[in-house]
């Protein structure tokens, strides 16, 4: 039975389509025997057409090449704020911290993430009101062109990755790129500049997230051993020094420890 309505009840779909496209179709009949001369022949369903031009109808295309321009950046901009600021660093930091707790999933990701986003802006507000100040209001008001505006703004968010890039990363991409030795941190290209950058974040991240598991792996330590002397072998360790950990993470504020440390890197 539920093979043979499985079979029919398609067909049924497509017959009640149909019969309302008709209905729909089907032109409506006047009232009045002599029908005015401006009025259609088929009222009908109509359709409206759609026309998607793209351009300014004088042949340069400029205008549309501004707008892809635009959305190219815009498709960039979740790259530009893990790369350019301090994001990296605090959210691998803040991942390091779950995993030593061993919570699995506590917090979720989206709390992470958010702190991490929130913590940025809080870190990077004086560089982003530089560039505000030199850059985005001038160019608002029509002071200075695009080019310039890009060229001014650089530099607060060059003066910053300079400050916390190691030279050795840094000579690393220069040394591989082949280029001349940069006089002055404006001179340095970010295509050098970046994954530098990216690469000492990194590195000043997993060190602090390897100072951050050393007491949660004391307590993984002192428990798994006390169950082995107890003879308790079958039960695992980790549910015994997860409430452990979470009390001794609570008792020392462990949050305020961490986002702390965070800021006074900066």
């Amino acid at each position: 039975m539920n093979r043979k309505l499985a079979r029919v009840l398609p067909l049924l779909v497509i017959a009640s389509f149909l019969w309302i496209t008709t209905a729909f179709a089907a032109p409506v009949a006047s009232p009045s025997p002599s029908p005015s001369p401006s009025a259609s022949a088929s009222p009908g369903l109509t359709v409206p057409d759609i026309n998607l031009q793209v351009g300014t109808g004088s042949g340069n295309g400029s205008e549309t090449i501004s707008i892809i321009l635009m959305l190219t950046v815009l498709s960039l901009a979740p790259a530009i704020l893990i790369m350019m600021t301090c994001f990296t660093r605090i959210v691998v930091v803040l991942g390091f911290v779950r995993t030593a707790l061993g919570t699995q999933q506590m917090p979720p990701n989206q709390v992470l993430i958010g702190l991490a986003l929130f913590l940025t802006f809080f870190v990077m507000a004086p560089t982003l009101g530089t560039v505000n100040e030199t850059a985005l209001q001038p160019y608002l008001k029509h002071e200075i062109t695009q080019q310039q505006a890009l060229t001014k703004a650089s530099v607060p968010i060059k003066e910053f990755m300079a400050a916390h890039t190691q030279p050795k990363d840094l000579q690393l991409f220069q040394e591989y790129s082949k280029a001349a030795k940069p006089k002055s941190i404006v001179d340095i290209p970010l295509t050098t500049l970046v994954p530098a950058f990216a690469i000492s974040e990194l590195k000043r991240a997993f060190m602090m997230g390897f100072m951050i598991f050393i007491p949660f792996l004391v307590i993984d330590m002192v428990i798994s051993s006390t169950l082995m002397a107890m003879g308790m072998m079958m039960l695992p360790p980790v549910m015994i020094s997860l409430p452990f950990k979470i009390l001794l993470f609570v008792l020392v504020d462990g949050w305020y420890l961490v986002v702390q440390s965070l800021l006074k890197s900066y």
